[in-house]
């Protein structure tokens, strides 16, 4: 079995040396397909590349596309992935229902499924799901939360995009740590689907029904950012704690800035290229080698403390 968190965060960070040892270069392997959610976002832009990378430097032809968390468009995708016989598909699903169908029509093609960063809800199907330890990641997040606000005070929550675990899981997490404190009380949520814009407009109008919040917990760093940005817009934002859950080149500067308090760093860079290299084994052996479908990547906590070792984007190297 794979082993989670850090170990594989050091294996990763050999950031000088040839990115992977003794990788087919010129010879053609065929086809991975990856599918992700919006290549604008990122996160996913870099789950994108850093899958894309790996397959070529592995000797595959690779291509990246975006479903915008839209199964139809999904479904396409998977469906020019079977026309183009690809030999495996990277997928980000769109939904943890909805996308089970897609990725069974790629199995009963007889394409092998590799599932990251989201989950789908129903095992069997892929032959590996690699996400982020979200409930750990969460956990790590409250906890610095409440040192940075205090154990005293109001605040709101921005939500994820609901079809995925993701959200609720983070949710959860949160309320698991914060509903210790009896003084903190959470006066509004609203889901902003993982947007940075939507993120912008809910906030604005949380700020209106609770002008004298303390702080602001956030499923991801987009929406963070868009509630940092609503925050300096209505003058608040030096009263308020904001924190972000990704990792992402964005909320970094904004940790240093001072505007974010943390952000909880997902090793979307480490368990991309491990999906890439189980296709790989899968494609020439038959087999992954891992005990287990689902694979745990434990977060990490970024902060003003150790934001200078950020090395890349969502890649935070050990001391």
């Amino acid at each position: 079995m794979f082993k989670t968190g850090k170990r594989l965060l050091i294996a990763a960070l050999a950031v000088s040396a040839p990115l992977f040892a003794g990788a087919v270069s010129a010879q053609d392997q065929g086809l991975i397909s990856i599918i992700v959610n919006d290549n604008s976002n990122p996160y996913w832009f870099t789950e994108g590349k850093v899958a894309r990378e790996t397959a070529e430097e592995l000797g595959y032809e690779a291509n990246v596309s975006s479903h915008k968390g839209d199964t139809n468009a999904e479904s396409r995708q998977i469906d020019t992935a079977i026309t183009n016989q690809a030999k495996a598909i990277i997928l980000d699903p769109a939904n943890a229902d909805g996308s089970i169908g897609a990725v069974r029509k790629a199995v009963d093609a007889g394409i092998p499924v590799f599932i990251v960063n989201a989950e789908i809800n129903q095992q069997g199907l892929a032959e590996a799901q690699l996400v982020s330890n979200n409930a750990q990641g969460a956990a790590l997040g409250a906890q610095q939360w409440v040192q940075e606000i205090g154990d005293e005070a109001t605040y709101v929550e921005l939500e994820g995009a609901p079809s995925d675990n993701n959200a609720a899981t983070r949710s959860n997490g949160y309320q698991t740590v914060l509903n210790q404190y009896p003084t903190l009380e959470r006066v509004g949520s609203d889901v902003a689907n993982w947007d940075r814009t939507q993120g912008y407009n809910k906030m604005q109008s949380m700020l209106q029904a609770n002008p004298d919040i303390d702080g602001v917990i956030s499923g991801n760093d987009e929406m963070a950012l868009g509630a940092i940005a609503a925050l300096k817009e209505a003058g608040k934002l030096d009263e308020v704690v904001v924190g972000g859950f990704d990792g992402s080149p964005d909320a970094i500067d904004a940790v240093k800035a001072g505007e974010m308090a943390y952000t909880v760093l997902q090793p979307v860079a480490i368990f991309s290229e491990q999906a890439v290299r189980l296709a790989d084994q899968f494609i020439r052996t038959g087999e992954t080698g891992i005990d287990g479908e689902k694979q745990l990547f434990d977060c990490l906590l970024v902060t003003a403390d150790n934001v200078d070792r950020y090395t890349a984007p969502f890649v935070l190297a050990q001391q």
